[in-house]
């Protein structure tokens, strides 16, 4: 389809027009880098927002910008009241049921964080008999459930920040999720006092969510095909990663 030429409305915009549809987008206000609250603007910021930004200008919608606890979100979108969801969403069968999902736009994995004094996990066998942290309606609870069980004390956290205190005031041994998120707190509030150990787990993509049947799933993916053949892709993805998206 051909993309509407007029300005679009951004997340944080005052802008809009008439002729425009606007549609209810939400995403987790603490995945970060892909999605955070921005202290001085008050406006949501990351990876996660440029790409659905840039998706919204070229696909010919305005967006309503709702934020709410992961756990919430597929639910939210399943149930209509949201159309559309980026959240660093892991592609599963399980939720392709009950929701659409655009083509792949990041891949991804899950990994083991550990205080920095922690000589003992290098894998996810040597957190067999060991406290855990990770998050709420997750793969990485799944997972943890899946390899684990009974075998340790399995603590899922509604936040991030919740997870990766649990970590810091010794509350748990260790924490397990999203690879790049892992690696942002590690590298930021958690330097010097965390480390990544392990290798990268159940490798994983994150697609943008869409309710059942929705309109914008077709025009998303063309979004996103040109974005990455024009570099707006790789643009973005350097801005928050640093880093070519070829060595994810």
């Amino acid at each position: 389809m051909a993309y509407a030429s007029i300005c679009r409305t951004r997340v944080g915009s005052t802008t809009a027009f008439a002729d425009t549809p606007t549609v209810n987008v939400v995403t987790d206000p603490s995945f970060v880098p892909f999605e955070m609250l921005d202290p001085e603007t008050g406006e949501m910021i990351g990876f996660d927002m440029d790409i659905i930004n840039e998706i919204a200008e070229r696909a010919g919608f305005d967006i309503n910008l709702t934020t709410m606890e992961f756990a919430g979100i597929i639910p939210a979108v399943q149930t209509g009241s949201q159309e559309i969801a980026i959240a660093g969403v892991t592609i599963t069968e399980e939720r392709a049921q009950i929701v659409d999902f655009s083509d792949p736009y990041y891949d991804s994995g899950l990994q083991i964080i550990v205080r920095a004094d922690n000589d003992d996990v290098e894998s996810i066998e040597d957190l067999a008999g060991l406290s855990i942290a990770t998050r709420i309606g997750s793969t990485s609870y799944d997972f943890l459930q899946e390899q684990l069980g009974d075998d340790a004390d399995i603590t899922p956290y509604p936040g991030n920040s919740d997870m990766y205190m649990a970590l810091l005031g010794r509350n748990v041994d260790a924490a397990f999720y999203d690879a790049p998120n892992v690696a942002y707190f590690s590298q930021t509030r958690g330097e010097g006092r965390t480390k990544v150990v392990g290798p990268l787990y159940e490798g994983q993509q994150y697609g943008i969510v869409f309710h059942k049947g929705s309109q914008w799933v077709e025009p998303a993916n063309e979004a996103l095909a040109a974005m990455r053949e024009d570099g707006t892709y790789d643009e973005i993805y350097q801005k928050w990663f640093g880093e070519s998206s070829d060595e994810e």
